[in-house]
């Protein structure tokens, strides 16, 4: 304990001895400094503070040279004295201002590490990690050039617009130019940097067909998206409404034309993430749905969010909707197609069979019914199906965990069903 006791009296004293030299140090300089100072104004008298010696002080007379002759080396200033120098002097008036503004902070951040036990009117010492008063001015030109701390400036947008963000939703967008189309944002390039063919690509056909292209920062595509990934390029288009049963042409209850196979429909019932419609649009147009109708009231409209989850097949792809899906699924089942239904837990189903997805056979023309993220299908739904349709899970599962995401669900069930065909030849 002893032993202790003096090492940290020791360790204490050696900083006091540090800190008492590293005033002195700073005390000398500003003696010179004034000292000069004073010499450089032709003042009389002593500096209170300074060590320049009583009476007139001048700065001395540079001797003339002779032409080609060298300049005499400058003699060395005398040794301060290594005593107990006195205070750091309060120059009245505008009398070298700056001289005390920059001790000021030696004598509070040399001899302390924080603010606290600072003399008061003293700086606060500089901020942990940060080595000298420069840091931040470095901060600030940093965030000058990340854009943060300015506001971007976001361009105006045309009443009832939207802005569609993202390569695949703009790019099928122009192509297929189902609706009507404002303006194309591109992302400003850096000189020198790497060439971007696709927006080049997106450029061209924009302006082909009579769209403008602004170049603006990236910035602006934050502010214009709302912080979504936009890929350096965003489009102001027209919303994109879903379309009617009653306009639609009404197909035969035969075969999918050209595809050999009868036909096969997707309904969805208030399905209310635009995330997980986006996915169920681009699992259908990648398996080979013929259409996709969706209930009109409690579900999600198609937005550019949905676009841009579905990688743009919401743009090339036909979505449907009803005000009365009981009555439409009891009409097509009186039409001779077959109406089955998703579930994810067959206990909870009565009245209605329920078959493993792998057992279902796809004879005839059919309508797949996917009911809503953690409600299902509703009650009077289930009753207009003629089976239902459940993927066995693979393991034991924990209670919450007994069911699969809407969108993953129905990737698997439409997989299984289409894959039937595929593996008889068709």
């Amino acid at each position: 304990m002893q032993a202790a006791v003096k090492k940290h009296g020791i360790v204490a004293a050696t900083v006091c001895r540090v800190q008492q030299m590293l005033k002195r140090v700073a005390e000398e300089s500003l003696s010179i400094s004034l000292c000069w100072a004073a010499a450089a104004r032709g003042g009389a008298g002593r500096v209170r503070g300074s060590r320049c010696p009583p009476g007139p002080v001048r700065a001395p007379s540079e001797p003339r040279r002779a032409p080609g002759a060298r300049r005499a080396p400058l003699r060395a200033l005398p040794e301060p004295s290594r005593g107990a120098g006195p205070a750091v002097p309060r120059l009245p008036g505008p009398v070298l201002p700056a001289m005390q503004r920059a001790l000021l902070p030696c004598r509070a951040g040399l001899r302390f590490r924080s603010g606290r036990g600072a003399e008061p009117g003293a700086p606060a010492a500089v901020p942990r990690g940060w080595r000298s008063g420069r840091e931040p001015w470095r901060a600030q030109q940093a965030a000058a050039r990340t854009g943060q701390g300015r506001r971007a400036a976001v361009p105006e947008r045309s009443k009832g617009s939207e802005v569609l963000f993202g390569l695949a939703p703009c790019a099928l967008a122009l192509w297929r130019a189902r609706r009507a189309l404002f303006r194309l944002f591109l992302k400003e390039e850096r000189r020198g940097g790497p060439a971007r063919p696709l927006r080049a690509e997106l450029a061209l056909q924009a302006a082909a067909r009579g769209v403008p292209v602004l170049r603006v920062p990236g910035r602006a595509l934050d502010a214009l998206c709302r912080g979504r990934p936009h890929q350096g390029v965003c489009l102001e288009a027209a919303p994109l409404p879903l379309r009617s049963l009653r306009d639609a042409e009404e197909p035969q209850p035969g075969r999918a034309e050209g595809a050999g196979r009868p036909l096969l429909w997707l309904v969805l019932e208030h399905i209310q993430d635009p995330m997980n419609l986006g996915a169920l649009l681009r699992s259908a147009y990648f398996l080979g749905v013929d259409r996709v109708v969706a209930t009109r009231s409690n579900s999600c409209p198609l937005t550019p969010i949905v676009s841009k989850a579905s990688a743009g097949a919401m743009e090339v792809f036909d979505v449907y909707s009803t005000d009365d899906l009981q009555g439409f699924l009891k009409a097509k089942s009186a039409e001779g197609w077959e109406v089955v239904g998703t579930v994810s837990r067959p206990e909870d189903v009565e009245d209605v069979p329920v078959i493993s997805c792998s057992e279902f056979q796809w004879d005839k023309p059919l309508i797949v019914v996917i009911g809503s993220e953690g409600e299902g299908l509703s009650l009077g739904t289930q009753q207009q199906c003629q089976r239902m349709l459940a993927i066995p899970p693979g393991r034991a599962l924990h209670p919450g965990l007994d069911s699969l995401n809407v969108s993953v669900a129905a990737g698997i069930l439409l997989h299984s069903i289409c894959s039937q065909k595929r593996r008889q030849g068709d």
